[in-house]
């Protein structure tokens, strides 16, 4: 069977931002462990309740901990020692299989709200704002996309590019990449209240979605490439700069315990949308 899937990377958050400070997909998470035990959790939950089952898990991201890189580690399951992608400044497409090329090849349609970056790793690069900016081209790999290269763009717009895109175009997995805690983090540090406020209003904004993406039938993840250090800047190996929430929402993930790496994010995507691939992928995770 076939699911689709959303996938939000959201730049830059730190896991315990995003535990402290996420008060919506918290309150999925306490939902989904309110029986005492996992008998009365499957016989207690409503259909309903069953698509919006929620489950955290801390991530590792890997190293650099940079952006261009893991979006291209995430998208491929290839670390950026191995992928060539080693710092921001590299402007090339991917040399490797990504979760939007192998579903293109295979009747898929994908479509990305991001950064410019991830039009330059998938479909074209360099980036040329009049040409690149709205995207519809069956002949690419990103079909459809809305990508912004200004750090401040607001997150609420860049929701609604994706629903935009959800709605017209209802792609069978959607890339949903925005970029306000990054930018806050650059600007006032790890621990600062316009850092952790920024969290906190990206989980205003999913709130206003997330339901009605698994009424449609999506398997949601929300997870984040890299998180940020007090020197307002990531990159290293410190583990604020590392650790990272991997939140999955659907009936289709297991929602046991296991270890899951960011490596694995692309073939477990793959995994849901059905596709023929050799990425690595967490089994534990995926109820299919």
């Amino acid at each position: 069977m076939s699911n689709k899937v959303i996938l939000v990377v959201l730049d830059g958050l730190n896991y315990q931002v995003a535990r402290d400070c996420m008060g919506y997909l918290n309150g999925l998470l306490e939902l989904s462990n309110t029986p005492t035990c996992e008998s009365d959790l499957q016989n207690n939950l409503t259909p309903s309740q069953a698509k919006l089952r929620a489950t955290l898990y801390p991530m590792q991201c890997e190293l650099p901990s940079m952006s261009r890189p893991l979006y291209e580690c995430i998208l491929t399951g290839v670390r950026p020692v191995e992928s060539g992608i080693v710092n921001n400044q590299i402007v090339r497409l991917s040399n490797h299989d990504s979760i939007f090329s192998l579903a293109k090849a295979q009747g898929k349609t994908t479509a990305a709200a991001a950064y410019h970056w991830v039009s330059e790793l998938y479909n074209r690069a360099p980036f040329d704002p009049v040409r690149d900016r709205f995207t519809h081209d069956e002949t690419l790999n990103i079909q459809h996309g809305c990508f912004y290269y200004w750090d401040h763009y607001p997150d609420e717009a860049l929701f609604l590019d994706a629903e935009y895109l959800r709605l017209t175009y209802q792609p069978d997995f959607l890339l949903i990449h925005p970029m306000n805690i990054d930018d806050m983090g650059h600007k006032y540090g790890l621990d600062s209240r316009q850092y952790r406020n920024s969290a906190r209003g990206a989980d205003i904004l999913l709130s206003n979605y997330i339901k009605g993406w698994v009424e449609e039938g999506y398997q949601v993840i929300v997870t984040s490439d890299h998180g940020m250090n007090d020197d307002l800047s990531h990159g290293g190996v410190l583990a604020e700069e590392r650790e990272v929430p991997f939140f999955v929402i659907g009936d289709k993930f297991t929602h046991q315990e296991c270890q899951v790496k960011q490596t694995d994010i692309c073939g477990t995507v793959c995994q849901l949308l059905n596709l023929e691939h050799n990425k690595s992928y967490t089994q534990e995770l995926l109820a299919l």
